[in-house]
């Protein structure tokens, strides 16, 4: 075979394996992500136990075990389009978790709308019995990325690990096949889609179930309007001073309540 013509077939292939691979990637810049977020109730009861509270706690952890499960789940949808993206929780029907009612820690209390053109976000957030509407810059977050890998609703992600609010550490998977930098909740700053996310030590988890890869009307991604308007730092002074008589349980709820 001369070898013009065996330069010619080896160019040929090349080119044919590239087109496959190019056809078999899997980039997706518009859909929506339905997530379910998993809250380890056993785990938080056992840390509300304490020597002041042992006796009744310890009798209701015992009752809650034999009425309840053990992972309390939740689902949200994040619709995205390029770089607006919009979380919202799915209306949950099942009664609330049993003494907990709305604890931030156990329920979803966000809809959270990101323009990551402008690294904006506008949040609305229910707190007790009051709705706020909370316009400030997304959080930054400073990731680092791991070698390790998994596979989350068909595609391939990556590890990344953070702090943030200074104790608060942070699990994501990441992937690069969806080139938006969102995820769930408040949670940015990657190379790509967060479609898993932990708090290992809040007990808590976000992890996609589905990724539906599909155009997205512009009016599907709009920011939520009603709420008491606020930023963060307003929002803090406000929780501050609210729960200042809460003891140590404020702690817990201060960080929920901020995430």
């Amino acid at each position: 075979m001369k070898k013009s013509t065996i330069i010619i077939l080896t160019c040929l292939f090349i080119g044919f394996s590239t087109s496959l691979l190019a056809q078999n990637s899997r980039f997706t810049t518009q859909g929506e992500i339905e997530f379910e977020r998993s809250t380890n109730m056993y785990a938080i009861i056992q840390k509300r136990i304490n020597k002041d509270n042992e006796g009744y706690m310890s009798q209701f952890f015992e009752q809650y075990k034999k009425t309840s499960p053990q992972f309390k789940l939740a689902k949200s949808t994040l619709t995205f389009s390029n770089q607006l993206t919009l979380f919202k929780p799915i209306a949950d029907d099942s009664p609330p978790a049993p003494f907990f009612g709305e604890d931030p820690g156990v329920t979803q209390i966000n809809i959270t709308y990101t323009d990551l053109n402008t690294s904006q976000q506008i949040t609305q957030k229910k707190v007790f019995e009051e709705t706020f509407l909370v316009k400030d810059s997304t959080r930054t977050i400073r990731w680092k990325i791991t070698d390790e890998t998994r596979e989350i609703a068909g595609f391939n992600c990556r590890r990344a690990n953070a702090l943030v609010m200074d104790s608060i550490y942070v699990v994501a998977f990441y992937t690069d096949q969806i080139p938006v930098s969102g995820g769930p909740e408040s949670f940015t700053g990657l190379p790509g889609m967060i479609l898993g996310l932990a708090l290992p030590h809040e007990n808590v988890t976000w992890f996609a179930k589905t990724v539906s890869d599909r155009s997205v009307a512009t009016n599907k991604i709009i920011p939520p309007v009603k709420g008491k308007a606020t930023d963060n730092k307003g929002l803090k002074l406000t929780l501050t001073a609210a729960l200042k008589n809460w003891g140590e349980y404020a702690k817990g709820m201060f960080k929920a309540f901020l995430l």
